[in-house]
Protein backbone atom coordinates (compact mmCIF):
# COMPACT_ATOMS: atom_id res chain seq x y z
CA UNK A 1 0.00 0.00 0.00
CA UNK A 2 1.50 3.31 -1.15
CA UNK A 3 1.47 6.20 1.32
CA UNK A 4 -0.05 9.60 0.57
CA UNK A 5 2.53 12.10 -0.62
CA UNK A 6 3.08 14.63 2.20
CA UNK A 7 3.95 17.47 -0.19
CA UNK A 8 7.46 16.11 -0.82
CA UNK A 9 8.80 17.20 -4.21
CA UNK A 10 10.30 13.88 -5.31
CA UNK A 11 11.44 15.10 -8.75
CA UNK A 12 12.58 18.62 -9.56
CA UNK A 13 14.01 19.77 -12.89
CA UNK A 14 14.50 16.17 -13.98
CA UNK A 15 16.47 15.27 -10.84
CA UNK A 16 15.47 13.11 -7.89
CA UNK A 17 15.88 13.80 -4.17
CA UNK A 18 19.31 12.16 -4.13
CA UNK A 19 20.46 13.92 -7.30
CA UNK A 20 20.06 10.96 -9.63
CA UNK A 21 18.68 11.03 -13.15
CA UNK A 22 15.44 9.16 -13.78
CA UNK A 23 17.30 6.19 -15.32
CA UNK A 24 20.21 6.05 -12.86
CA UNK A 25 20.99 3.31 -10.34
CA UNK A 26 21.95 4.02 -6.74
CA UNK A 27 25.56 3.31 -5.81
CA UNK A 28 26.18 -0.43 -5.43
CA UNK A 29 29.03 -2.19 -3.62
CA UNK A 30 29.55 -5.97 -3.58
CA UNK A 31 31.90 -8.33 -1.77
CA UNK A 32 32.08 -12.14 -1.47
CA UNK A 33 33.69 -14.49 1.03
CA UNK A 34 32.87 -12.33 4.04
CA UNK A 35 31.95 -15.19 6.43
CA UNK A 36 34.52 -17.89 7.19
CA UNK A 37 32.11 -20.51 8.57
CA UNK A 38 29.67 -20.41 5.67
CA UNK A 39 30.16 -22.43 2.47
CA UNK A 40 29.77 -19.15 0.60
CA UNK A 41 28.80 -15.61 1.50
CA UNK A 42 28.28 -12.13 0.13
CA UNK A 43 27.69 -8.60 1.34
CA UNK A 44 25.89 -6.03 -0.80
CA UNK A 45 25.32 -2.32 -0.19
CA UNK A 46 22.75 -0.91 -2.60
CA UNK A 47 22.04 2.70 -1.84
CA UNK A 48 21.37 2.60 1.90
CA UNK A 49 20.42 -1.09 1.83
CA UNK A 50 22.90 -3.37 3.58
CA UNK A 51 22.41 -7.11 3.04
CA UNK A 52 24.42 -10.14 4.13
CA UNK A 53 23.89 -13.53 2.45
CA UNK A 54 25.26 -16.90 3.58
CA UNK A 55 25.06 -20.38 2.05
CA UNK A 56 25.22 -23.59 4.07
CA UNK A 57 25.34 -26.96 2.32
CA UNK A 58 24.83 -29.05 0.41
CA UNK A 59 24.20 -31.14 3.52
CA UNK A 60 21.97 -34.06 4.45
CA UNK A 61 18.30 -33.15 4.68
CA UNK A 62 16.23 -33.94 7.75
CA UNK A 63 13.61 -35.16 8.44
CA UNK A 64 14.31 -38.02 6.05
CA UNK A 65 10.86 -38.02 4.44
CA UNK A 66 11.70 -34.66 2.82
CA UNK A 67 14.65 -36.14 0.90
CA UNK A 68 14.41 -36.32 -2.87
CA UNK A 69 16.67 -38.90 -4.58
CA UNK A 70 16.66 -36.81 -7.77
CA UNK A 71 17.71 -33.40 -6.46
CA UNK A 72 18.53 -31.17 -3.51
CA UNK A 73 16.03 -28.96 -1.76
CA UNK A 74 16.87 -25.26 -2.05
CA UNK A 75 15.69 -23.02 0.78
CA UNK A 76 16.09 -19.25 0.65
CA UNK A 77 15.28 -17.50 3.93
CA UNK A 78 14.80 -13.71 3.79
CA UNK A 79 14.87 -11.92 7.13
CA UNK A 80 14.46 -8.26 7.96
CA UNK A 81 16.49 -7.57 11.11
CA UNK A 82 14.52 -5.78 13.87
CA UNK A 83 16.96 -2.86 13.76
CA UNK A 84 16.97 -2.53 9.95
CA UNK A 85 14.03 -0.11 9.78
CA UNK A 86 13.13 3.15 11.54
CA UNK A 87 10.34 1.57 13.58
CA UNK A 88 11.76 -1.47 15.33
CA UNK A 89 10.37 -4.62 13.71
CA UNK A 90 9.10 -7.56 15.75
CA UNK A 91 11.69 -10.40 15.50
CA UNK A 92 10.84 -13.45 13.42
CA UNK A 93 9.17 -14.05 10.06
CA UNK A 94 6.08 -12.14 8.99
CA UNK A 95 3.85 -12.50 5.94
CA UNK A 96 6.07 -10.27 3.80
CA UNK A 97 9.30 -12.11 4.64
CA UNK A 98 7.61 -15.49 3.99
CA UNK A 99 6.42 -14.23 0.59
CA UNK A 100 9.85 -12.86 -0.37
CA UNK A 101 11.52 -16.09 0.80
CA UNK A 102 9.20 -18.06 -1.47
CA UNK A 103 9.67 -15.98 -4.63
CA UNK A 104 13.43 -15.78 -4.01
CA UNK A 105 13.66 -19.57 -3.69
CA UNK A 106 11.73 -20.01 -6.94
CA UNK A 107 13.98 -17.52 -8.75
CA UNK A 108 17.18 -19.22 -7.57
CA UNK A 109 15.84 -22.73 -8.30
CA UNK A 110 15.82 -21.76 -11.97
CA UNK A 111 19.64 -21.57 -12.03
CA UNK A 112 20.98 -23.85 -9.27
CA UNK A 113 21.79 -27.36 -10.50
CA UNK A 114 20.05 -29.12 -7.64
CA UNK A 115 20.20 -32.45 -9.48
CA UNK A 116 23.90 -32.64 -8.58
CA UNK A 117 23.06 -33.13 -4.88
CA UNK A 118 20.28 -35.70 -4.34
CA UNK A 119 18.84 -36.17 -0.83
CA UNK A 120 20.44 -32.90 0.27
CA UNK A 121 19.50 -29.36 1.23
CA UNK A 122 21.13 -26.05 0.32
CA UNK A 123 20.19 -23.22 2.66
CA UNK A 124 20.58 -19.60 1.61
CA UNK A 125 20.10 -16.99 4.33
CA UNK A 126 19.70 -13.31 3.46
CA UNK A 127 19.75 -10.91 6.39
CA UNK A 128 18.65 -7.32 5.80
CA UNK A 129 20.83 -5.28 8.15
CA UNK A 130 19.57 -1.93 6.89
CA UNK A 131 16.55 -1.38 4.65
CA UNK A 132 15.93 1.46 2.20
CA UNK A 133 13.56 0.14 -0.53
CA UNK A 134 14.42 -2.60 -3.01
CA UNK A 135 15.48 -5.10 -0.36
CA UNK A 136 14.21 -8.14 -2.29
CA UNK A 137 16.34 -7.19 -5.31
CA UNK A 138 19.35 -6.55 -3.09
CA UNK A 139 18.81 -9.85 -1.24
CA UNK A 140 18.51 -11.84 -4.49
CA UNK A 141 21.68 -10.21 -5.80
CA UNK A 142 23.55 -11.13 -2.61
CA UNK A 143 22.12 -14.67 -2.52
CA UNK A 144 23.20 -15.34 -6.09
CA UNK A 145 26.71 -14.11 -5.32
CA UNK A 146 26.89 -16.25 -2.17
CA UNK A 147 25.85 -19.39 -4.08
CA UNK A 148 28.54 -18.75 -6.68
CA UNK A 149 31.08 -18.08 -3.92
CA UNK A 150 30.13 -21.44 -2.36
CA UNK A 151 30.99 -23.20 -5.62
CA UNK A 152 27.44 -24.44 -6.14
CA UNK A 153 27.00 -25.33 -9.84
CA UNK A 154 24.72 -22.77 -11.50
CA UNK A 155 23.53 -22.21 -15.04
CA UNK A 156 23.95 -18.47 -14.54
CA UNK A 157 23.62 -15.81 -11.88
CA UNK A 158 20.29 -14.24 -11.01
CA UNK A 159 20.39 -10.46 -11.36
CA UNK A 160 17.66 -8.17 -10.06
CA UNK A 161 16.56 -4.56 -10.17
CA UNK A 162 13.37 -2.52 -9.82
CA UNK A 163 11.67 0.44 -11.45
CA UNK A 164 8.75 2.56 -10.33
CA UNK A 165 6.48 5.50 -10.99
CA UNK A 166 7.18 8.68 -9.04
CA UNK A 167 5.41 12.02 -9.50
CA UNK A 168 4.10 10.82 -12.85
CA UNK A 169 7.56 9.76 -14.07
CA UNK A 170 8.87 6.22 -14.57
CA UNK A 171 12.18 5.88 -12.71
CA UNK A 172 14.86 3.26 -12.17
CA UNK A 173 15.71 1.84 -8.75
CA UNK A 174 13.39 3.76 -6.37
CA UNK A 175 14.78 4.73 -2.98
CA UNK A 176 12.82 4.79 0.28
CA UNK A 177 10.96 8.08 -0.17
CA UNK A 178 10.09 7.22 -3.78
CA UNK A 179 8.90 3.76 -2.77
CA UNK A 180 6.79 5.09 0.10
CA UNK A 181 5.20 8.01 -1.73
CA UNK A 182 5.44 6.90 -5.34
CA UNK A 183 2.62 5.46 -7.43
CA UNK A 184 4.04 2.03 -8.32
CA UNK A 185 6.98 -0.32 -7.83
CA UNK A 186 8.05 -3.10 -10.20
CA UNK A 187 10.83 -5.46 -8.97
CA UNK A 188 12.26 -7.83 -11.58
CA UNK A 189 14.89 -10.61 -11.64
CA UNK A 190 16.39 -12.26 -14.70
CA UNK A 191 18.70 -14.99 -15.95
CA UNK A 192 20.80 -12.76 -18.23
CA UNK A 193 22.23 -15.43 -20.57
CA UNK A 194 18.71 -16.60 -21.42
CA UNK A 195 17.01 -13.19 -21.25
CA UNK A 196 14.56 -15.03 -19.00
CA UNK A 197 12.49 -13.34 -16.29
CA UNK A 198 12.29 -15.34 -13.05
CA UNK A 199 10.65 -12.71 -10.84
CA UNK A 200 8.19 -9.98 -11.78
CA UNK A 201 5.90 -8.25 -9.32
CA UNK A 202 3.92 -5.00 -9.35
CA UNK A 203 2.70 -2.89 -6.47
CA UNK A 204 0.52 -0.01 -7.68
CA UNK A 205 -0.89 0.87 -11.07
CA UNK A 206 0.78 1.57 -14.41
CA UNK A 207 -0.60 2.19 -17.88
CA UNK A 208 0.55 -0.23 -20.59
CA UNK A 209 3.06 2.34 -21.84
CA UNK A 210 4.34 3.00 -18.32
CA UNK A 211 4.64 -0.73 -17.64
CA UNK A 212 6.66 -1.26 -20.82
CA UNK A 213 8.97 1.62 -19.87
CA UNK A 214 9.36 0.40 -16.27
CA UNK A 215 9.98 -3.18 -17.43
CA UNK A 216 12.71 -2.11 -19.84
CA UNK A 217 14.35 0.15 -17.26
CA UNK A 218 14.38 -2.64 -14.66
CA UNK A 219 15.65 -5.20 -17.19
CA UNK A 220 18.49 -2.93 -18.31
CA UNK A 221 19.26 -2.16 -14.67
CA UNK A 222 19.46 -5.87 -13.89
CA UNK A 223 21.95 -6.32 -16.73
CA UNK A 224 24.16 -3.64 -15.17
CA UNK A 225 23.91 -5.41 -11.82
CA UNK A 226 24.87 -8.66 -13.55
CA UNK A 227 28.09 -7.09 -14.85
CA UNK A 228 28.90 -5.93 -11.31
CA UNK A 229 28.24 -9.44 -9.96
CA UNK A 230 30.59 -11.00 -12.51
CA UNK A 231 33.32 -8.47 -11.82
CA UNK A 232 33.01 -9.04 -8.06
CA UNK A 233 33.44 -12.80 -8.51
CA UNK A 234 36.30 -12.38 -10.97
CA UNK A 235 38.13 -9.98 -8.66
CA UNK A 236 37.69 -12.42 -5.74
CA UNK A 237 39.13 -15.27 -7.83
CA UNK A 238 42.14 -13.16 -8.85
CA UNK A 239 42.74 -12.18 -5.25
CA UNK A 240 42.49 -15.81 -4.14
CA UNK A 241 44.95 -16.87 -6.85
CA UNK A 242 47.46 -14.24 -5.73
CA UNK A 243 47.14 -15.34 -2.10
CA UNK A 244 47.53 -18.96 -3.17
CA UNK A 245 50.75 -18.17 -5.02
Amino acid sequence: MKMKNPEIELIKNGKRLDGRNLDELREIKMEVGVLKKAAGSAYVEWGKNKVLAAVYGPRSLYPAFLKDPTKAMLRCIYNLAPFSVDDRKKPGPDRRSVEISKVSTEALESVVMTERYPNSVIDVYTEILQADAGTRCTALTAASLALANAGIPMKDLVAACSAGKVSGEVVLDPMKEEDNYGDADLPLAIIPRRNEVVLLQLDGRLTREEFDRAYQLAFDGALKVYEMQKKTLQDAMKKSAVVGD
